[in-house]
């Protein structure tokens, strides 16, 4: 269905869209009457450690400094009492109505501490947070004479930004108004394009009985479509849009009023998946035969992410875990569509080819910026900026590890950036092998596979070379040993040309595993230790969570394990929902090579379980899913292997039709006997 078709669809029903999107608009100028601009004020306080601790304090010293070390422990413990009930109702008390917020200033690895309050008063506001600044304070003070610390070891409360003028906060008021205006021209759409199809039924019914309506017994000469809105639409070129935009739009740039999932490309994901509705509501599309289970899979992923929803709702919620709910809504959505568009929207097998070589090329170019941050020892995605688009994370620094630059590309992380080409160059490795391409010529084939294989061990993590040697150890094994061995000699050659090409770059990856077997290593370290801490909020809430998107970093801590974060935010359920996914992902691999007949279909269904596989493992190193890049290509590889099922399983099936047809063909049949013979034993019978 082209652009132009779904506008004519459009203004036919327009007794749908016209009434609807007024009454959106209606309502969002209601909401832009009644809800009051809310004003936020802030506020900065340090610690600092009395001059006694220079010596070591004795067993009567303060025992929530941690005299002789960082005071970040007791900057902890001075949050925890600001947040607890007491102290709001003191708070509350001393006229402090409005919400506030006590947390760590952002990016800080100091004792300091931000203090905010938000409300719709501008001159309370500005009141409440010195009140809140001075509290701080006083809790401090309380805290260690209820201790009985030595005034000599007091650590004191010192202000470093008094409290500031407060400034508006409309991105919430905006963020309901448009939720508005989205919900209620997309229920007019939906609608428009339901009643299409009802109609477009009714008509095929009253054709199948004979009747013809009178507007359609003479049809006008047929002409050319002309033009990009009457040029048809297919997945493959949606998908192709959301390449381009996933990839080359930094992921840290989003609309203002839809927070960190906002980015254009998951926009243009859900456009996408409106474009599918309305194609299958009008009868031009349907689901290829073949490919339901992806879709059954991401069924069981939004049924736990709904169940987590309503678990947030039933209990006391902060403002911003609501708003994480939210946006975990939202990307649950883009997954959805990935999925949708890329198993069931892609009719023909040479637009899903194309579109996988589409993947592999563009991957390849995204690998290439990462060669450029490795050896200019920068991130060019802090340099590209969008006008309507803005950050929604702080700027991040060049990441360091040893002597190295670890690149990211256009992505948000390092971890990101290796993790998602490790689950791309199964396909490069398939594509280059495919002799449907040997006229490519050896460059264009082997180029892609070099650049993004060559780009993993630059970003100096654990999770590259992990999945790195997932995708050897399930896809040379399956070689012909010619080309096995030849393969393991390119390896080891490219280890060799590292060692000399980038001096110490091998012994440093060598040495994150050695640190880690030999368990040293202060990174696995923090993480580890973040899984006992998982323990009380999975006890709190063991089936469906705290909700999706609820536990976010600013509010608790990074998980940098995916398994740890889901089983946080949707409990059983969820963890068992995406193991699902990564079940799905590697089964429909091994169906298409299982039911392959040709030799490459075969490589492609192993390169679709090796990617699986990847996925499966580096989840566990970190919170995969929360990076929009690599959750993106994972979905639509998911998407696409199970399109890929279906071509195969039709292949199989017609192949083996033919075969049957052929068998019963080749089956001899006797002649007829002529009339004189056939009477002759009745003849004898009857005698």
């Amino acid at each position: 269905m082209s652009l132009g078709d779904i506008w004519a669809i459009m203004c036919r029903r327009w007794y749908f869209m016209v009434p609807l999107t007024l009454l959106s608009l209606f309502a969002g100028g209601y909401l832009y009457r009644t809800i009051p601009v809310s004003y936020e004020s802030q506020s900065s306080v340090t610690l600092l450690d009395s001059t006694a601790v220079a010596d070591l304090a004795p067993t009567f010293g303060n025992p929530i400094s941690n005299a002789g070390g960082s005071l970040v422990v007791t900057a902890d413990v001075l949050i925890r009492t600001l947040q607890s009930s007491d102290s709001a109702k003191e708070l509350h008390s001393r006229g402090v109505t409005d919400r506030y917020t006590v947390g760590f200033a952002p990016e800080a690895d100091s004792p300091l501490l931000t203090l905010g309050v938000t409300g719709t008063d501008r001159a309370k506001v500005l009141r409440e947070t010195t009140t809140l600044t001075n509290f701080t304070a006083e809790q401090l003070k309380a805290l260690q004479a209820a201790s009985k610390v030595p005034a000599k070891y007091s650590v004191q409360a010192a202000p470093v930004v008094l409290p500031q003028t407060p400034v508006s906060q409309s991105k919430a008021r905006y963020q309901n108004i448009a939720m508005v205006l989205i919900v209620g021209m997309v229920s007019a759409f939906l609608l428009s394009i339901l009643a299409e199809g009802v109609a477009v039924v009714r008509r095929r019914g009253r054709a199948t009985a004979g009747y013809v309506p009178r507007r359609h017994r003479v049809k006008p000469p047929e002409r050319a479509p002309r033009g990009l809105l009457v040029r048809k639409l297919d997945a493959t070129t949606i998908l192709s849009g959301y390449l381009v935009l996933a990839f080359f739009v930094p992921s840290n740039l989003t609309l203002p009023a839809l927070g960190g999932v906002g980015t254009p490309a998951n926009v243009f994901a859900l456009l996408g998946l409106l474009w599918y509705l309305a194609t299958w509501l009008g009868g031009r599309i349907r689901p290829a035969q073949g490919t339901r289970l992806p879709r059954v899979a991401m069924c069981l992923l939004a049924v736990a992410v709904l169940l987590s929803y309503l678990a947030d709702a039933s209990r006391e919620s902060s403002h911003e875990e609501v708003l994480g709910a939210d946006r975990g809504l939202i990307g649950l959505g883009v997954w959805v569509a990935l999925v949708v568009l890329a198993s069931a929207g892609i009719q023909e097998r040479d637009r899903l080819e194309t579109l996988m070589r589409r993947l592999v090329v563009l991957g390849t170019v995204v690998a290439l910026i990462g060669y450029y941050d490795f050896f200019a020892a920068t991130n060019i995605a802090d340099s590209i900026h969008i006008p309507g688009l803005q950050s929604s994370t702080a700027g991040i620094s060049a990441m360091d590890r040893g002597s190295f630059t670890r690149p990211r590309s256009t992505t948000a992380h390092p971890l990101e950036f290796g993790g998602m080409l490790a689950i791309l160059v199964p396909f490069a490795v398939h594509q280059a092998f495919d002799p449907v391409r040997r006229h490519a010529g050896a460059l264009r084939r082997w180029a892609p596979v070099a650049i993004m294989a060559g780009a993993l061990p630059l970003t100096v993590s654990r999770t590259s070379i992990i999945g790195a040697a997932i995708v050897i150890l399930v896809m040379v094994p399956r070689w012909k040993p010619a080309r096995r061995w030849a393969a393991i000699g390119i390896i080891l050659g490219s280890v060799a040309g590292f060692k000399v090409i980038i001096p110490g770059l091998i012994g440093t990856i060598t040495n994150l595993f050695a640190t880690f077997f030999a368990g040293s290593d202060s990174s696995t370290q923090a993480r580890t230790v973040k899984y006992s801490a998982i323990v009380p909020y999975l006890d709190e809430h063991p089936w469906f969570g705290r909700g999706f998107g609820t536990f976010t970093p600013d509010l608790y801590f990074f998980t940098d394990n995916q398994y740890m974060l889901t089983l946080a935010e949707m409990g059983i359920v969820g963890l068992v929902a995406l193991l699902a996914l990564f079940v799905t992902g590697i089964h429909t691999g091994g169906a298409v090579r299982r039911l392959a007949r040709t030799e490459s279909d075969r490589e492609l269904g192993q390169a679709f379980l090796a990617s699986a596989l990847v996925a499966l493992v580096i989840s566990a190193t970190f919170d995969a899913l929360s990076f929009p890049m690599y959750a993106g290509m994972f979905f639509l590889t998911l998407g696409a292997g199970g399109s890929y099922l279906g071509f195969i399983r039709r292949e199989a099936a017609e192949a083996a039709a033919a075969a049957a047809a052929a068998a019963d063909a080749a089956v001899p049949v006797p002649a007829p006997r002529k009339a004189s013979e056939a009477q002759v034993p009745q003849l004898a019978e009857s005698r």
